[in-house]
């Protein structure tokens, strides 16, 4: 079975507050206090460091990576989920080296 999604608003480092899609996990309890998205930027922004990283190790050529985010809730924070399947690719990198 599915988990079922909460629409709940997030604050954007403007104050722009939208809308997004949730996952509940956990205790499934999600709230309607308005998260801040650094809560899920964060989580991009440390992953796509890491990976940065990585690729500065193995110097390719050339390097793509793509990665999917769902929105997830836990503990009353938002969290940032690595997704799987074909609409919406988990982590698919491509290195290239070349002459």
């Amino acid at each position: 079975m599915e988990p079922q999604t909460k629409i709940i608003s997030v604050e954007l480092t403007d104050g722009t507050s939208v809308r997004v899609e949730a996952t509940p996990i956990g205790d499934r309890k999600v709230g309607f206090q308005t998260r801040p998205f650094s809560e899920v930027t964060t989580a991009i922004e440390s992953l796509s460091k890491d990976i940065a990283e990585t690729l500065q190790k193995v110097k390719p050529d050339r390097a793509s990576v793509k990665f999917g985010i769902e929105i997830g809730m836990e503990s009353g924070k938002l969290t940032a989920l690595l997704v799987k399947g074909t609409a919406t690719a988990n982590l698919e990198i491509t290195l290239e080296w070349g002459p």
